[in-house]
Order: C-alpha cells, then sequence, then structure tokens
C-alpha cells in the first residue's frame, strides 16, 4: 500500500511541476499579445467602444497622433484625427 503511495507520487509530482513551469513559460510569451498589454509598438489601441452589431469605434495612436476610427464589417474608416 505505502510502496503504490510513493510510486504515484513519483510520478505525478514531477508531471505537475512540468506542467506548471510549461504554463508560466506559455502565460510569459502571450502576455505581449493580450489587448491590455501591447509592449513597445508604433501603434496603439487606446480604447475601443461598441456602436452597434458589427460596429466599433477604436482610438488609435501613432507617432503621437490620436485617430478616431470606425471598424465595421465593410471596412475601417477615418472618422478624425488629432495631436
Amino acid at each position: 500500500m505505502m510502496w503504490s503511495y510513493i510510486l504515484k507520487l513519483v510520478v505525478l509530482l514531477p508531471l505537475v511541476c512540468g506542467l506548471l513551469i510549461g504554463c508560466l513559460y506559455l502565460w510569459r510569451r502571450l502576455e505581449a499579445r493580450m489587448p491590455g498589454n501591447q509592449g513597445e509598438r508604433m501603434l496603439k489601441v487606446r480604447e475601443t467602444m461598441m456602436v452597434s452589431t458589427g460596429t466599433k469605434l477604436a482610438v488609435l495612436e501613432f507617432e503621437g497622433r490620436r485617430l478616431l476610427v470606425s471598424v465595421s464589417r465593410a471596412g475601417v474608416t477615418l472618422i478624425d484625427k488629432a495631436e
């Protein structure tokens, strides 16, 4: 009885630790791709807002300028620019 417990412990403990290390590694690699953290990019999405089904307003920042665009199924339309 005791040997089966030790055998399970020896096999499952490294497996669980390996899964934990793998998840942490993937989290660090994919963290830059998450919407809240965009890293050091030239184009940043500052805010988005749903206007209606299939239509979204987005504020983009590019080279110190802010751009208000409308995104829909038909495409992307520039609405306004600000310095």
